[in-house]
């Protein structure tokens, strides 16, 4: 009972962290809750743990914005290429399941905190969309059934269209979205998914949304940018140790 009561514990402050992150920055949530569960549990278990989290966030910033059907014109191949290529993946390699996951994890972290500190200013032809877009959707979809988060290279690619703000913050969710249903989906055909996971993604969601709103509220009162360069630095901080973890 005492491990129980405390697993449960961390896995509630797990999701309040993510949540804040989102509601500070607008994004993270998965990609936070991914990297402290695996701490907890095992990676495909923790991907378990993250659907119904992360699709209802996704689902919310999804519909607040006012042009999804416009964005679902000019991203439906990439997101069409992303929820086949991880329920392929899934299948042929195993759901967050394969030996180098954590391991996978953690460089996926690292590599996505580095990207996103990087002042690259990278800008795309909207020519190079058709072909490009779907690429990136594959490899994202790769990136996602090997190691439960969708960022990379998917958020690079879509900041780097120009979007602006609530675009961009739509498109986001969308992608997100896409990424954690093609995920469940693999989850469930595989058979990792099971009762006491919807119980433990059911307090998530309910610490998510808590984070939120705390994180919804302290964003008038802090800066972004700060907050987001320490939440960088921290993600690769945890992906480096996710990979010495599973090296050593």
């Amino acid at each position: 009972m005492p491990d129980a009561l405390a697993t449960t514990t961390a896995i509630a402050l797990v999701f309040i962290l993510a949540g804040f992150v989102k509601g500070v920055i607008g994004m993270g949530l998965p990609t936070v809750a991914m990297g402290f569960l695996t701490l907890l549990m095992p990676p495909a278990e923790a991907a378990a743990v993250l659907i119904l989290p992360s699709f209802v966030t996704n689902v919310w910033q999804l519909a607040a914005g006012p042009r999804l059907m416009v964005l679902l014109r000019r991203l439906w191949l990439m997101q069409v290429a992303g929820a086949f290529a991880t329920v392929a993946a899934a299948r042929w390699l195993g759901p967050v399941n394969s030996a180098a996951a954590v391991t996978g994890l953690g460089a996926a972290l690292v590599l996505y905190a580095l990207v996103s500190l990087a002042p690259l200013g990278l800008g795309l032809p909207t020519a190079a969309e058709p072909w490009l877009g779907p690429i990136v959707g594959a490899t994202t979809g790769i990136v996602t059934a090997l190691t439960g988060v969708f960022v990379l290279p998917a958020v690079p690619y879509l900041q780097a269209l120009r979007l602006d703000a609530e675009d961009l913050v739509q498109a986001l969710g969308l992608s997100f979205t896409v990424s954690t249903l093609a995920l469940g989906v693999a989850l469930v055909a595989d058979g990792q998914f099971h009762a006491p996971h919807l119980g433990a993604s059911l307090l998530g969601l309910l610490a998510a949304i808590a984070g939120m709103w705390l994180g919804q509220i302290l964003r008038t009162r802090m800066r972004p940018a700060s907050f987001r360069l320490w939440f960088l630095l921290g993600l690769m901080g945890l992906g480096a140790h996710l990979m010495l973890r599973a090296i050593l």
